[in-house]
């Protein structure tokens, strides 16, 4: 995982959010809501993402404004701090559980959080120029498993976290199918 720039951040959290949704359009209500092992659905994994995707935007505004006050101008390069691919890659295979304020309720349909996602993007997108324009490294706050991160980390963690719950989608689905 190499990101030289915000603009990198970007177009790989593109990627990830374009197969997520292709992957999650494929899915009937009925097949969301299936339990085959575990205690979350496909649907609570779907909601789940997007609450993250929301708390994740919501740190990145806070942080932006914070970097926006501090006036110091950045280049639009972009490199991840020392400790975030070691600690990155610590829980990457490993089995975490999700803190209580984005845990789904369950109630939500994959439709709705989809529309959250794409809210959320939304938000994100329009973030872009500000997030290249300010340097961003001197303005952080905590992951639960990452320690602290920027506003960029924070995107990078974003769309790692989609990736790895699309993985879990997949794996699910194709229990349900079977």
């Amino acid at each position: 995982m190499k990101y030289e720039s915000i603009g990198d951040i970007y177009s790989a959290n593109q990627r990830i959010r374009e197969e997520f949704e292709n992957l999650v359009s494929q899915i009937s209500e009925a097949e969301a809501a299936a339990v085959p092992v575990g205690n979350w659905s496909i649907g609570h994994l779907v909601e789940h993402v997007a609450i993250v995707d929301d708390g994740a935007a919501r740190i990145c505004t806070k942080l932006l404004a914070a970097a926006k006050l501090a006036g110091k101008p950045s280049d639009g390069s972009f490199s991840l701090s020392a400790g975030f691919g070691e600690n990155a890659g610590k829980i990457a295979t490993a089995k975490v559980e999700a803190p209580a304020q984005v845990h789904p309720t369950g109630k939500v349909s994959l439709a709705d959080s989809l529309t959250r996602i794409n809210a959320t993007t939304d938000t994100i997108g329009s973030m872009r120029e500000d997030l290249e324009r300010y340097a961003l490294d001197e303005h952080t706050f905590p992951h639960p498993f990452l320690g602290d991160l920027n506003a960029g980390e924070w995107l990078v963690i974003s769309g790692l976290h989609k990736r790895r719950h699309a993985s879990q989608i997949q794996n699910l689905l194709d229990k349900i199918r079977e």
